[in-house]
Order: C-alpha cells, then structure tokens, then sequence
C-alpha cells in the first residue's frame, strides 16, 4: 500500500474509537485487518496497527491540543470524521518524524473532502494551520 493508503486506513481504524468503547477496541481492530475486503500485506497490518497504537498512547494529549486551538469548538461537539483526521495528523505533525507538516495538512485535507462533509476540508485546514 502506498503512504495514502496507509494513512487512509488508520484513519478508518482509529474513526472506530468515537463508536466503541476502549475495552472493545482490540476486537475492532481485528475485525477491521480481517474485514475481507482490502488487501493489506503483514507489513501493513503491522503499520497500522503499530501508528494506531502511538496515536492513542497520546490521544488525551494531542485532544488538549486540539481543543486550545480550535477556538469556539469543543472537541467532544467536533465532527467524529473531522476530530479523527485533527488528531492522525497532529499526531503526524508532532511525533512522527517520517511525516514533513506540509504532507500531514495536505493529506489530512484530502481525506476530509472525501469523507466529511462539504466545509470539512477548509475546517481541517484552518484547524491544523494553527498548529503548523
């Protein structure tokens, strides 16, 4: 898979976090690796997995951060898909060395457009701008 795959995929893994409780999580993430439907090779299970579990070993921090910057907006009144893309890439931009902050906005942005609703992209945008 490629980098956008990659990303695109652990966002929908870590969008199940807003729907289930923590305890029932390890059984969703089985269920999504083993979901029949995309083709992802050991190593990328292995890469999903692995940046889901860094990204909700910080998950109270990267929200802290993102309720200080997004003024007028809670983050627990956010859109689940917007509050899921705010947190991989902040994430990306604070703690994953690999990501430049350019691509972690820009991808971030193009997986709000495809899966938010139709100002998500700009509200992402202006979100992590704060942050860049």
């Amino acid at each position: 898979m490629s980098r956008r795959e990659l990303r695109e995929q652990i966002f929908l893994l870590l969008f199940r976090v807003e729907f289930n409780e923590p305890a029932d999580m390890p059984e969703q993430m089985r269920l999504f690796l083993e979901d029949g439907e995309t083709v992802r090779s050991e190593a990328d299970a292995a890469y999903i997995t692995d940046k889901y579990g860094r990204i909700m070993e910080k998950l109270s921090e990267i929200d802290a951060q993102i309720g200080e910057k997004a003024e007028n907006w809670d983050v627990s009144r956010m859109g689940k898909v917007e509050l899921t893309l705010l947190r991989l890439a902040l994430y990306e931009m604070r703690y994953d060395e690999e990501v430049p902050v350019g691509v972690a906005i820009n991808e971030a942005v193009e997986l709000a457009k495809k899966f938010g609703q139709e100002n998500a992209g700009a509200f992402v945008n202006a979100v992590l701008a704060k942050f860049a």
